[in-house]
């Protein structure tokens, strides 16, 4: 925790510098230079800690999402500098830091408010909450499981603590400056296609962030090279899930310590792939013919599980994650009992 609170502390002192030298420089290149400390620093930053826990969030909170919406920023783009008004310092450091995005329009109150991307109530939550510690019971005879199971577990486990981490940090930033934000899911299992699962429903932070900072660049880039924009869609498509791979790799690399072994390149690059080719297939028949909804919903699933399971989470195994989770729990709960005796 020491030295959490001590990198913690250079990264808002880091954000504070970003903040003002935007306050001094222009948008561009020199900006960007400027900045270029910032990002290493934010790259090196999950090495300093020794939690899993707190490697994973800010692994992803900060060596991924932060670095990516200060390089927008500096270049005047991506959602620090998408408000009409200029951001204050506090929502500045939570815009930053939390995988978060300001709603520009108030939409009805029926509509995904609550930051976690769903209308999910309370109970709904409580039920999630419940479910990954009954998880957590069950993972204590994982021996006695097939493999695939574990593994499902462990899919389903992933989605639920991000949906709750997510609506927490939403939560958080709702409750301190009482502005409305974008939801982080929209109901990934109701997804009909490859495109609209990774494109519309799953982790919409990611894809906001990826969207300005690798396809619509490399949209421009082939542009520029004569290629008409349709065709140019195709290899930005599959390019932007080449950086996905990437940025997945690091992660579990800050996690693991332990030297690639690509199977989560290879799942994003074969969804990727996948994901390309279906858009082709779309423009070419052009509405003419379409699946079943419930077909389809079956199929996309089944699809990014079957991958899931196949190339994504045995590196959660590899990297023992669930072993040190639990390690982890065991002593937060001695550290509480010692606390509670002491009381």
């Amino acid at each position: 925790m020491v030295s959490f609170i001590e990198a913690w502390g250079l990264v808002m002192f880091s954000l504070c510098y970003t903040f003002y030298v935007a306050k001094l420089v222009p948008k561009g290149i020199k900006r960007l230079i400027l900045i270029i400390p910032v990002l290493f620093y934010f790259f090196i930053f999950p090495f300093l800690m020794s939690s899993l826990h707190l490697i994973g969030i800010t692994a992803f909170f900060i060596a991924w999402l932060a670095n990516f919406k200060i390089v927008l920023f500096a270049l005047g783009l991506g959602p620090l500098s998408s408000n009409p008004r200029p951001l204050s310092l506090p929502i500045f450091f939570a815009v930053s830091c939390l995988p978060i995005n300001i709603q520009l329009s108030p939409k009805p109150p029926t509509s995904h408010s609550n930051g976690g991307g769903s209308t999910d109530g309370p109970l709904k939550y409580i039920i999630k909450v419940a479910l990954l510690v009954l998880f957590s019971k069950v993972y204590a005879y994982k021996t006695n499981l097939p493999e695939k199971a574990v593994l499902t577990l462990y899919a389903i486990h992933t989605y639920f603590f991000l949906v709750l981490m997510l609506a927490a940090a939403a939560a958080l930033v709702r409750a301190m400056s009482g502005l409305e934000l974008e939801p982080q899911f929209n109901k990934p299992y109701l997804a009909t296609s490859l495109q609209n699962f990774w494109g519309r429903r799953w982790n919409l932070m990611v894809t906001g962030i990826l969207r300005p900072t690798v396809y619509e660049p490399l949209i421009q880039l082939f542009s520029a090279w004569g290629q008409p924009r349709d065709w140019s869609r195709y290899p930005a498509v599959f390019l932007t899930f080449v950086v996905s791979g990437l940025m997945h790799e690091l992660v579990f690399f800050y996690i693991g310590r332990l030297r690639p072994d690509w199977k989560v390149m290879w799942f994003f690059l074969v969804n990727g792939f996948c994901t390309t080719v279906e858009i082709a297939i779309k423009k070419t028949i052009n509405g003419r013919w379409i699946l079943p909804t419930a077909i389809s919903r079956v199929l996309t699933i089944g699809f990014v599980m079957v991958t899931g399971l196949w190339l994504f989470f045995p590196e959660f195994t590899r990297c023992n994650i669930l072993e040190r989770s639990i390690d982890e729990y065991v002593a937060i709960g001695r550290v509480a009992a010692r606390i509670k005796k002491s009381i």
